[in-house]
C-alpha cells in the first residue's frame, strides 16, 4: 500500500512540475525600481545571502517570487539533487528542508532561516522601502507579544 501511495504522489509531482515552473516564469512579479546607487548597495548586502531551494517546490517558488518583487540578487542553490549544496544544507543548516536562507552576518557567523513566510518577512524587513520603521502601534490595535 505504501508503494502505491508513493508512486501516486511521484506521478502527480511529475505531471505538475512543468506547469509550476512555466507558471513561475510567465507570472514573474515586477521588481522594485531603485536608483542605481541604492541598488548597488542592496546587491552588495545580498552577497552574504543564499537561498537553498528545490525548483518546483511551491514554498520555494513563493520565496523566489518575493525576491523578484524586492529586486534582490540572492544566490540560488539547488539542493534537490545529491551534491555540495544538499550536503551543506544538511550538515551546516542541520536539516534538509527548503526553502532555507543562509545569512552570513557581519561578524562572520552564519544563521539558517527556514520556512518561506519567515524568509519573506526577513527580506521585507531588511530590503523593502515600503516597510514602516515606526514601532508605535496604530490606533485601535494591540501590540503582539
Amino acid at each position: 500500500m505504501r508503494f502505491l501511495i508513493r508512486t501516486f504522489f511521484r506521478g502527480v509531482r511529475l505531471i505538475l512540475t512543468p506547469f509550476m515552473l512555466i507558471g513561475e516564469r510567465v507570472s514573474r512579479p515586477r521588481g522594485i525600481e531603485r536608483d542605481p546607487a541604492e541598488q548597488a548597495r542592496i546587491d552588495e548586502q545580498t552577497q552574504r545571502l543564499a537561498l537553498y531551494h528545490f525548483p518546483a517546490c511551491p514554498f520555494c517558488i513563493k520565496a523566489r517570487r518575493a525576491m523578484q518583487r524586492l529586486s534582490l540578487d540572492i544566490e540560488l542553490r539547488n539542493a534537490q539533487a545529491t551534491g555540495p549544496w544538499r550536503e551543506e544544507l544538511q550538515n551546516e543548516g542541520g536539516r534538509l528542508q527548503v526553502p532555507c536562507l543562509r545569512i552570513e552576518e557581519e561578524d562572520g557567523s552564519v544563521r539558517w532561516l527556514y520556512e518561506s513566510d519567515a524568509i519573506i518577512r526577513y527580506l521585507r524587513e531588511r530590503f523593502d522601502p515600503a516597510q514602516t520603521t515606526d514601532p508605535t502601534p496604530a490606533p485601535n490595535s494591540t501590540p503582539r507579544s
